[in-house]
């Protein structure tokens, strides 16, 4: 069959100087059996050059596949490094930004200018700030991929002059990278096959170490900073105590907080079908 990158005439080419490779193999057989001076060792001398061919066409064919060259006109994928050239760092980065067109695609920017990679996004409105005339206050969180060297103040500073607000960066975790709407569906079945594991469902879906229980009258932390403290009423005896100093809660977080609650103790008072 012709080769199609390289057309007929190269494909007769080829077959005409392997055809000439034969004859002059067979030529200098039979040169060497003359020169013997006897015919016996003709046959093994035939055979040695044969193998010796065989196994040359096979070292050619195995160098020829390690070519880099050879790789890409085959269409394999080279092996590709990430941008920075080196390891990488997760973190959660989570700053307010005044909402306009293009203020996203100059945020995404100035991460591309520090060789890192934005893995996931979520956007969330303030759930206090006035519309003013450029547009809704929002919180945007990301979670990026960034060079280990990368100093975290030169970060912070080129955000803010992207258009970044109060840009908070902590360390992040690959369970950051799964999708909020799918972790709390799972969770909330979790709870609802299980209530008694509402405070480890609560740790997860909130992203703390752990959750305290709290009973109404107990003192709550007073001198710890706005909305880094959360109690969550679970009934009118107990409630949950969540503390995350390091990145402050959000109305949304609060919201889902709520809802998972009211999962659970739907689960523990309501019988199910069957049950009396």
């Amino acid at each position: 069959m012709t080769d199609a990158r390289t057309g007929p005439g190269r494909s007769w080419g080829r077959e005409l100087v392997e055809l000439a490779a034969l004859f002059l193999a067979v030529g200098l057989a039979h040169l060497l059996a003359t020169l013997l001076g006897h015919e016996d060792p003709g046959p093994v001398v035939l055979v040695g050059l044969g193998v010796a061919l065989i196994v040359g066409a096979a070292i050619h064919k195995r160098l020829g596949h390690r070519r880099p060259g050879a790789r890409a006109r085959a269409g394999a994928p080279l092996p590709v490094q990430d941008g920075a050239g080196g390891p990488m760092a997760l973190w959660r980065i989570r700053m307010r930004v005044v909402e306009r067109p293009g203020r996203l695609a100059t945020v995404a920017g100035a991460f591309g200018r520090l060789g890192c990679n934005i893995l996931a996004l979520h956007i969330a409105p303030t759930g206090g700030s006035a519309i003013t005339p450029a547009g809704c206050d929002a919180l945007d969180e990301f979670v990026i991929e960034a060079p280990r060297d990368l100093d975290l103040d030169a970060l912070a500073a080129a955000l803010t002059e992207a258009g970044g607000q109060d840009v908070v960066i902590v360390p992040a975790r690959v369970k950051d990278l799964t999708d909020p709407g799918v972790q709390a569906l799972v969770l909330a079945q979790r709870v609802s096959d299980d209530p008694d594991r509402l405070p480890e469902a609560m740790a997860e879906l909130l992203r703390v170490a752990h959750v305290e229980w709290r009973r109404p009258g107990d003192t709550v932390d007073e001198g710890a900073e706005l909305n880094t403290t959360m109690v969550i009423s679970v009934n009118p005896d107990r409630a949950l105590l969540v503390r995350r100093p390091e990145l402050p809660f959000t109305p949304t977080e609060a919201a889902r907080a709520a809802a998972l609650t009211a999962a659970a103790t739907h689960a523990r008072y309501t019988p199910r079908t069957g049950q009396r």
